[in-house]
């Protein structure tokens, strides 16, 4: 799988199947991205890759308290900005819709929010959840930096058969996961990613994205 192929086929897969993933397989996807682009190669990702029984309690306690209508810990950083406008609104409500579609909850369903929480904590079937942190010293451009380490996994992974699905989600039960990893109060949870394999049968879900010109501007040429 070249690199067009990989980055084209990546999409959030919210359906995995129960095969479990080689440990080798993570191992060799885990190594070559180190290589990801880090200002000042300060590397700041920390990393946590929950499989087995800790991860299948982990699943138990944030279901559980999704359930339960909790609505989450004190979030470290904010998921969204506190207004969005257009065109940003747009884009957020068209792919909403076509989340709640593709997962059979109707947009007006008053437990909506509950059966949602309820799936990711889930992590929708996946056999193993990557959690990254950071160091809560460091700045914007590290937090820059772990999301292009989380894109070079992602594609990583694309080329191994293997599909991914980042969940933000994951901030809300912050607590939780903390206790399970055994991270710290001086890290901050950025996101977690599910991995696995996609679960056969199920509709594939891929979002629109905004066309090129949208987004990119040319100077100069």
């Amino acid at each position: 799988m070249d690199v067009y192929e990989a980055v084209d086929s990546r999409r959030a897969v919210r359906a995995f199947s129960d095969e479990p993933v080689p440990a080798d397989v993570l191992e060799r996807v885990l190594t070559a991205a180190t290589r990801a682009p880090s200002s000042g190669n300060l590397q700041p990702w920390l990393l946590y890759v929950v499989t087995g029984e800790p991860l299948a309690e982990l699943k138990k306690r944030a279901t559980a308290r999704a359930l339960a209508g909790d609505p989450g810990d004190d979030r470290d950083y904010p998921m969204y900005p506190a207004e969005l406008t257009s065109p940003y609104h747009d884009r957020f409500a068209a792919a909403a819709a076509q989340r709640y579609q593709s997962l059979g909850i109707e947009r007006d369903d008053p437990d909506r929010p509950m059966k949602i929480a309820a799936l990711n904590s889930e992590a929708f079937g996946a056999p193993v959840v990557l959690f990254c942190y950071l160091d809560r010293a460091m700045g914007p451009g590290q937090w820059a930096d772990a999301g292009m380490y989380l894109q070079t996994i992602m594609l990583l992974l694309r080329a191994e058969g293997l599909h991914s699905c980042p969940q933000v989600m994951w901030t809300m039960y912050r607590e939780t996961v903390g206790r399970i990893v055994g991270a710290d109060d001086t890290l901050a949870l950025l996101c977690g990613v599910s991995v696995g394999f996609e679960r056969e049968g199920v509709p594939p879900l891929r979002t629109d994205r905004a066309d090129m010109s949208e987004t990119v501007t040319f100077v100069g040429a």
